[in-house]
């Protein structure tokens, strides 16, 4: 089966969330259980600088009305197909691959158009895909353009990651966009008179996933629809949720190199090490009694960072700890980094992002805090499962899905894995953060036991990669 993924992002070549994380993981489990996967991007610098044995195989003569690109061709680090939409002026430019320069929609319009092409017409070298898969509003115009093109060809699945992003201009800009009336109406691309891109890849794809059970059902009603909830649930009929995975080889504390000492479930006491050197590496009070919470996360409301600030001094109070790595919003960046400056012994904020920081991150602390408002999938609380850091999050999206919490129930019968809240409030939190406290501190072998399980959890990305080959599948018959 020829399967093309269609995205934005591939770690360790450009990454800003976890769709790199996915990208570099599901086409690979997928080439393993015998598919022919292969994924296109847009032709980054990073990219073009890090992927070996890059050729041209396909020269679009007219890309959007811009001008020659060129299609490239090479294989990841990890031995898939990729494809870079090579245009310098479009794509290969300073900073990040979402810096705004007041031409995202021609950027990304361009991009999906080429992926369109590529899965009606092929590569230039006689492979074209059964399935082409579109991940997020950056790739979403793929199908559309597909189905304005051509009465016959690939099916098509559009993947939402994140409903909060969407793609949205003005409609002016149609013409250029080379996208037609009959694709701009309201059950169509047209929303609320202008053009969406995700929404133009939720009405043409022959099917919609998203990244868990949970979220599906979440993004057909108004709280965490976005605005689309109508369309969703209209075509609910064609709307799944498939987990996301874990890349083991990756996310493994027994063997990645960020950490100075592995350790796994039957040999822990290099977590304890790694909890010791966090707390010296980000200069909090070396203490091994101290709960210590860790934060890895874009600093925006909708991952709760918000109410984590706001507990800060209750979190002072219970005599625990606080790291936070990541960047975000300034109102946030510059709460945390006062909270750092005036408790430099409970609390650490490096404003950043450092993937070997984050490893030590999840090693080094005792629980992992994953408030999120709304959460498609993620990642993070899967990450501290299979590092021993007990997940705490919010009842939402995959989050609910991946996270037991650990009440008396589960903690007699041995299932829980983290802790758990439901309301999107401080209170709520803080309290849960206390539960925590407590059972951290009053019943050591209680945790210790929690964290057996959690490390034990299996979420690797073979399921999730069969799943959607199952549903691959069923299209194509």
């Amino acid at each position: 089966m020829r399967i093309l993924h269609a995205a934005s992002e591939i770690f360790p070549y450009v990454k800003v969330g976890g769709l790199g994380d996915v990208m570099a993981a599901l086409p690979v489990a997928q080439r393993q259980l015998g598919a022919d996967a292969r994924v296109m991007l847009p032709g980054f610098g990073s990219l073009l600088a890090g992927v070996e044995g890059l050729e041209p195989v396909r020269t679009f003569p007219d890309l959007l009305g811009q001008g020659e690109a060129r299609l490239l061709q090479g294989r990841t680090a990890s031995g898939v197909p990729i494809y870079l939409l090579d245009h310098p002026a479009l794509f290969n430019r300073d900073g990040g691959p979402y810096v705004e320069a007041g031409d995202s929609h021609l950027r990304f319009a361009a991009f999906a158009w080429a992926c369109a092409q590529v899965g009606l017409h092929g590569d230039g070298r006689g492979w074209q895909p059964a399935i082409v898969q579109a991940h997020d509003w950056q790739a979403a115009l793929a199908p559309a353009y597909m189905a304005q093109d051509a009465v016959t060809g690939p099916r098509s699945v559009m993947t939402i990651h994140n409903m909060a992003y969407q793609g949205l201009y003005p409609a002016s800009l149609l013409p250029a966009l080379w996208i037609g009336p009959t694709l701009f109406h309201p059950e169509g691309a047209e929303f609320y008179g202008r053009i969406n891109f995700l929404k133009a890849g939720l009405a043409y794809a022959s099917r919609i996933t998203t990244v868990s059970p949970t979220y599906a059902r979440e993004i057909q009603h108004h709280e965490a629809g976005f605005g689309l909830e109508g369309i969703l649930a209209r075509r609910r009929r064609d709307l799944s949720g498939i987990l996301n995975g874990v890349d083991y080889d990756v996310w493994n504390p027994a063997a990645t190199p960020h950490l100075q000492h592995h350790y796994d479930v039957r040999h822990m006491s290099g977590k304890k090490v790694a909890k010791n050197l966090l707390q010296r590496e980000t200069g909090l009070a070396e203490s091994p009694d101290r709960p210590l919470f860790g934060v890895v996360s874009r600093l925006v409301d909708q991952k709760g960072l918000d109410l984590v600030i706001e507990n800060i001094a209750y979190l002072i109070q219970l005599d625990a700890q606080l790291v936070v790595l990541g960047t975000g919003d300034p109102r946030l960046e510059a709460a945390l980094q006062a909270a750092a400056e005036a408790h430099p012994d409970s609390v650490a904020a490096v404003l950043d992002y450092d993937e070997g920081l984050a490893h030590r991150i999840l090693a080094g602390s005792d629980v992992i805090l994953v408030p999120s408002r709304h959460e498609p999938c993620g990642l993070t609380q899967l990450y501290a499962l299979r590092y021993g850091s007990l997940p705490l999050v919010r009842k939402t999206g995959g989050l609910a899905d991946t996270v037991v919490d650990a009440n008396a129930h589960s903690l007699m019968d041995s299932t829980a894995t983290g802790f758990v809240f439901k309301e999107a409030s401080s209170w709520i939190l803080g309290e849960t953060i206390g539960r925590a406290c407590r059972l951290y501190r009053e019943d050591p072998k209680a945790w210790a036991s929690v964290q057996r399980h959690a490390m034990t959890r299996n979420f690797s990305w073979k399921a999730s990669a069969q799943e959607y080959l199952d549903l691959y599948a069923s299209l194509l018959r």
